[in-house]
């Protein structure tokens, strides 16, 4: 690992030291802390000379539009006052719209036009800039979102410019082209000789969906390709996002235009979520599916990648209190979640990403975030803690029975998720 930020930002620094303080009663968790808070500056960030932010991933030295903005997210509190944070996370958003007007397909991107690819053999629209060019609708979100919070907390307007307002049209469009894939779309993903969750089906189409109001995707947030098409909480987040663009160009750019076009997809997709997306489980009553194909097939389950079922308060579509949540909530900490699991250390939501028995430590952050009982957050924060397989770090996903067998040793957004749930331990006195 190498420094990319000379120095922390003042901000960071003392915050870092106000939680040495605040958490000396807990000697292992003040190290893990101090180790996970920083990590995305001290390990994956680099400045550009074009002005622009560079955060690659971890051990993957590409840079996802998901992965950057979840990495970065805990800073925004001090965004205000420290204008070189304001330097690296408003760089970072220029680099992300900067991607998303090369291609608002792609998911990852390589640092320069270097031409490299995880896998050469990809059937796509591929160019250079293009790490993978796996279609994920979350991708064209998380961004959105870091630009929408980054305004709010900042007061910074400067990065609404041409190039901006230029990305928002275009993830606007390619969301209402995808509601009508199987006619509009021009996106097709083939990865020849790779297994069913790498690659898209019917000649790289995917399979057949209906029109619901709902936008398509071709992958989940796991990077696994999506089974029937419509993922349900990939499309919450884009309601909430679409309100954000709304807002934006209105306020900012004074084009009524794309304003209604945002809000009316909104709305499309809203109603299709509630049409199409909530299913009546024989032992938890009104549930959300993790994914429909409009024809009246559903995947329920739920996966430890974020927009997932357990995130829905988290990235905003509805409050933790909602029934239908509280439902599905229950059902995505249960064996009726194939994805679910239990074992000597730990237990909760895994993913097909990795293999079964495996807790992903993002998804006991999220479990926390979303939790509004102060018991099950200590809980899981001890979880967490005894989890790390003393590395003072979290992974991916680790075995549920031994975790000392884990995946990706450096994972820069599972140790941002992680600082977030201290930092929400810390505001209400919980640790």
């Amino acid at each position: 690992m190498t420094q990319s930020v000379s120095a922390l930002p003042a901000s960071i620094r003392d915050f870092l030291d106000e939680a040495d303080r605040r958490l000396a009663h807990r000697p292992k968790l003040q190290r893990m802390f101090r180790n996970c808070f920083p990590n995305t500056l001290e390990t994956t960030t680099k400045l550009l000379d074009d002005g622009t932010t560079f955060v690659f991933t971890g051990d993957i030295p590409a840079m996802w539009l998901r992965d950057s903005v979840e990495q970065v997210r805990h800073y925004l509190p001090f965004v205000r006052e420290d204008e070189e944070l304001q330097r690296i996370i408003g760089g970072l958003i220029r680099r992300q719209l900067f991607y998303i007007n090369q291609d608002p397909y792609t998911n990852a991107f390589n640092e320069t036009a270097s031409g490299k690819h995880y896998n050469d053999g990809d059937l796509s629209d591929m160019t250079p800039w293009m790490w993978e060019r796996k279609y994920e609708l979350d991708s064209l979100c998380f961004p959105v979102q870091l630009l929408y919070d980054y305004w709010q907390a900042s007061g910074k307007t400067d990065v609404f410019d041409d190039a901006c307002y230029q990305a928002l049209v275009s993830i606007t469009g390619v969301i209402r082209t995808e509601q009508r894939h199987m006619e509009k779309s021009p996106y097709r993903f083939l990865r020849p000789g790779f297994k069913e969750t790498e690659t898209m089906q019917n000649e790289g189409l995917g399979l057949p969906v209906n029109y619901t109001g709902m936008t398509w995707s071709g992958f989940r947030p796991s990077d696994d390709a999506s089974l029937f098409g419509y993922n349900v909480p990939g499309n919450m987040f884009a309601v909430v996002i679409l309100g954000h663009i709304r807002e934006i160009a209105s306020t900012i750019y004074m084009d009524e235009g794309l304003a209604e076009r945002a809000q009316k997809l909104r709305e499309q997709i809203d109603f299709g979520i509630r049409a199409y997306g909530i299913v009546n489980h024989p032992r938890f009553g009104r549930i959300y599916a993790y994914e429909t194909d409009g024809f009246g097939n559903y995947c329920l389950m739920d996966d430890a990648g974020t927009p997932g079922l357990m995130s829905i308060p988290y990235f905003g579509y509805a409050p933790a209190d909602d029934p239908v949540y509280q439902n599905t909530r229950r059902f995505a900490l249960s064996f009726d979640n194939p994805y679910y699991f239990e074992g000597k250390y730990a237990k909760g939501i895994g993913s097909p990403h990795t293999k079964d028995g495996y807790v992903w430590h993002m998804a006991l952050s999220m479990q926390a975030l979303t939790s509004t009982d102060e018991q099950e957050v200590k809980d899981l924060i001890e979880v967490l803690i005894s989890t790390d397989a003393d590395t003072g770090f979290m992974h991916e996903g680790f075995d549920c029975n031994d975790p000392a067998i884990f995946t990706r040793p450096w994972f820069a957004w599972s140790n941002s998720l992680f600082a977030q749930v201290i930092c929400k331990a810390m505001d209400k006195g919980w640790v």
